[in-house]
């Protein structure tokens, strides 16, 4: 008897857990779906996941704060959560007493007091079937009748029409004629903070003419180009690494979709809370995203960055450049490389007598100005173009199945730019006669004239040059007879000689640049005051001033003594004349005088970082945000001399005394007199004379003379932990168990005791956990770009994408290389990374100490 009770109490036992079991799912796992008598709370941490196990739904707590969401992310990322979806992102729950559950038709999730913080909030269909809600596979959580398990037309409510910061397959941007709303991107607020930010992508037709916008708050920053049925043709690189969108447009909606070709791969678009689009990739089992597009990628895709009438080419000098038959607005500006005020026409249209400029490869102009006609051919559309007055250009509005439409342009073209491959052709109506000369529609029997006309035109130019060329020599030759010919020579603009490229090769080339007379030197700096001192280094004296006009310059005054040379005073003005980037010093002119190699730079009223960094009382203002902005401005800098540029510079002298501040605190890199360029298939270069400022050098290069883009890097890493430690490197010299700033680092990075070394001023018990994370991140890219082998050193471009992402991976950083100053103050060693840490001994190194000015 009393074991038929044990047989018959065991029994009793499964089948109460059997049955609880199956009536509370809150004991399962991995269930996709969320009935009417469920609910998911904060404390239980129970999910919904998606078949196929890709996406998870629950809730999540990003910062230390007490602040709580609901959102769904990628389940296998365990190490670093990928949200793709956040739904209470402007009201999050501020306890963990938070559930999710269905009430009538819909989804609420409900606060401490039962209160609603956010709904699905259906309002149509009155039905009594049971409703259910859904998470997806591909990441759509959708509500649904149980009845329907496959029609997407069926869906009561789904989170792809509520997207984000993150556009992911199968999602669309646009609208929605049905329900009139409008599906865009938005970023978050920072990077622990889901609220609502700055920065949206939006999808807009306007006229029948579809284009995304990236704009902060209500100014557009960035601008996708019109789309042609095949891409934007403001964003070809996305066709270029996969096909990226598919366009709709139909009675029901006009918006766009994310495609991805191989459904194994994990793909997402996302806007991230300082202005940039990350595509970003994952193939598992890999546990990190590879960001393998991000826009805008340069200067060029700013919105209106060069003005009407002028298009941005990345190749020239400046980047600017105007139409054919366009001059620009404004010359003084536009010579120094300003080219917002854009270009006016050389002649003005007329209702007749004028042609097309046909521009290549080109980024179509905004549509504000524009109409679209899908019907007709391109040649119907050049016909309506002449005879309509008020057209000023038109292009293909569809280049799938050979070119069909148009899309004409009524007023003025703003924000064209040119690219090496992709882009579409754009033709640009001009007058007739400023096209006599490239028009390639002329009989045989005008071309002979017209080549013939300019053959006898150019000899006659060429006559008159040379005899001019003379006779200015002659007068050149009078004037230097006589003691005034300092004042008389000057003229308003000056050629530099020609020399030898600093590359190495025999090419030679003239740059012209603005140059101003002494006198107005003088007037500017109150004939060099010591009250207009700003500064002084190896090559002499900056002074602040002011011309005639009110404009603020600073003035380097090169002195007689100085090392810098009139080489190096000539390749810093040449390459600086060519460069134009925001994180770069602007080069206002020059003056040659005698004896006197001055230069004339805009006026940066921050001074140099140094003067900020190693105060004791001005560090105190640069806030860890701060520090991080100066940071990213320097990498985009060097990025821009490294990569992005028409061509490639190698700096040599990276350091805080070379970073000037402007009055917002944005950093520019200053001093080129030792930059070199070089080829683009060039990895590396040796001179005889180590040039450049100890502390910052390279090993390679301050035993070997060997430099390269890695040299640059390392001398970025030395900056970079400078800027995070507020400390000098060379100010550890035989301090305790430390030669310097790097062995520091290091060995407390190996202790784990990374935060150690970070300047107590951006950094205490109260610092948020991102801040501390952003931290450490920045110590391990440092320690990254300063590695003793330069082929463990990354390149720029990564250096960027893992200051600007937190899911890039970032590799584990091996020891250091530096050099140590010896008992001698003209031997040097540097350390790397063998076992016994020997030293190997140079001698006889050029250096070149260079003060903060």
């Amino acid at each position: 008897m009393k074991g038929v009770q044990s047989t018959y109490h065991h029994s009793y036992t499964l089948s109460f857990l059997l049955v609880l079991f199956l009536f509370h799912p809150i004991l399962s796992i991995d269930v996709n779906t969320l009935s009417s008598t469920d609910f998911l709370t904060i404390s239980s941490n129970r999910t919904l996941v998606s078949h196929g196990g890709v996406f998870e739904l629950g809730f999540f707590k990003p910062s230390a704060l007490s602040r709580w969401y609901l959102g769904i992310w990628y389940k296998k990322l365990v190490s670093d959560k990928t949200y793709a979806w956040v739904a209470n992102r402007d009201n999050p729950l501020s306890t963990s007493s938070g559930s999710l559950k269905i009430s009538g038709n819909n989804l609420v999730l409900l606060g401490q007091f039962n209160n609603c913080v956010w709904s699905t909030n259906i309002t149509r269909g009155k039905s009594t079937s049971p409703v259910m809600a859904e998470l997806l596979p591909n990441g759509n959580l959708v509500m649904r009748y149980s009845y329907n398990n496959d029609s997407p037309s069926g869906f009561l409510w789904q989170s792809f029409d509520f997207p984000t910061d993150t556009l992911l397959p199968d999602m669309k941007l646009g609208y929605d004629h049905k329900t009139g709303r409008n599906r865009f991107l938005t970023s978050w607020r920072n990077f622990d903070d889901p609220s609502s930010g700055d920065f949206t992508y939006k999808f807009y037709v306007r006229r029948g003419l579809p284009e995304l916008f990236l704009k902060k708050n209500y100014v557009v920053m960035e601008r996708s180009g019109l789309w042609n049925g095949i891409e934007f043709s403001g964003m070809p690189e996305e066709r270029r690494n996969h096909p990226v969108y598919d366009y709709t447009e139909n009675s029901e909606e006009v918006a766009i979709r994310l495609l991805i070709a191989n459904q194994s791969i994990y793909s997402r678009l996302t806007i991230i809370d300082v202005g940039y689009l990350h595509r970003s990739t994952l193939i598992p089992p890999s546990r990190g995203w590879s960001n393998f597009l991000y826009f805008p990628k340069d200067d060029c895709d700013a919105y209106k960055s060069c003005g009407p009438y002028a298009y941005c080419d990345l190749s020239t000098s400046p980047r600017c450049n105007c139409f054919e038959g366009f001059d620009p607005m404004n010359r003084q500006q536009w010579d120094l490389g300003e080219g917002s005020d854009g270009c006016v026409r050389r002649t003005p249209l007329s209702c007749s007598g004028n042609r097309f400029l046909m521009l290549r490869k080109m980024k179509l102009p905004d549509a504000k100005m524009s109409i679209a006609d899908r019907i007709i051919d391109l040649k119907k559309c050049e016909e309506r173009c002449l005879t309509d007055c008020n057209c000023t250009s038109f292009a293909a509005a569809d280049v799938r199945r050979g070119v069909t439409g148009c899309f004409i342009w009524t007023g003025e073209l703003y924000d064209t730019r040119t690219y090496s491959f992709a882009g579409q052709d754009l033709y640009v109506k001009v007058a007739n006669v400023d096209l006599v000369l490239s028009s390639d529609e002329e009989s045989d029997r005008n071309g002979k004239i017209i080549r013939w006309s300019i053959g006898v035109s150019l000899m006659l130019i060429l006559s008159v040059i040379v005899f001019c060329f003379w006779k200015r020599r002659q007068k050149q030759a009078k004037l230097a007879e006589t003691p005034i010919v300092k004042t008389q020579v000057l003229m308003n603009r000056m050629v530099l000689p020609r020399q030898r490229n600093l590359s190495g090769d025999n090419q030679v080339e003239d740059l012209e640049v603005p140059l101003i007379e002494f006198e107005d030197v003088l007037i500017a700096t109150e004939h060099f005051s010591d009250c207009n001192k700003v500064g002084k280094g190896g090559f002499g004296v900056v002074y602040k001033g002011r011309l005639l006009d009110g404009q603020e310059i600073a003035v380097k005054r090169l002195s007689e003594m100085s090392a810098q040379g009139t080489n190096e005073f000539m390749n810093e003005v040449r390459l600086i004349a060519r460069l134009q980037h925001i994180n770069l010093v602007q080069l206002l002119g020059c003056c040659v005088d005698e004896g006197e190699k001055i230069l004339i730079y805009e006026y940066l009223e921050n001074l140099s970082l140094d003067s900020h960094l190693f105060d004791l009382t001005r560090r105190r203002m640069l806030n860890w945000q701060m520090r991080f902005d100066i940071i990213n401005g320097i990498a985009r800098g060097i990025l821009y001399l490294h990569h992005d540029s028409s061509i490639r510079i190698i700096h040599r002298d990276l350091k805080a005394s070379n970073i000037l501040l402007d009055k917002d605190m944005t950093p520019k890199i200053s001093d080129f007199g030792m930059a070199r360029i070089f080829g683009r298939d060039e990895t590396e270069a040796n001179t005889r004379k180590v040039v450049g400022t100890y502390g910052y050098m390279s090993p390679e290069y301050a035993l070997d003379g060997i430099f390269s883009i890695k040299s640059d890097i390392y001398s970025f890493g030395v900056l970079l932990l400078e800027i995070i430690s507020g400390k000098r490197n060379k100010g550890f010299y035989y301090s305790g168990r430390d030669y310097n700033l790097l062995e520091c680092v290091w060995r407390n990075w190996k202790e784990g005791q990374g935060l150690a070394i970070v300047d107590t001023v951006i950094i205490d018990s109260s610092s948020p956990t991102f801040r501390l994370r952003e931290i450490l991140r920045c110590l391990q890219i440092a320690l990254l770009c300063v590695q003793a082998r330069v082929e463990d050193r990354p390149l720029m471009s990564s250096v960027v994408l893992m200051l600007g992402s937190e899911a890039e991976d970032i590799p584990q950083p091996k020891p250091p290389g530096y050099c140590v100053i010896g008992n001698s103050s003209e031997t040097y060693s540097t350390w790397s990374k063998q076992p016994d840490n020997e030293a190997c001994t140079v001698n006889q190194i050029t250096m070149s100490i260079i003060d903060a000015r």
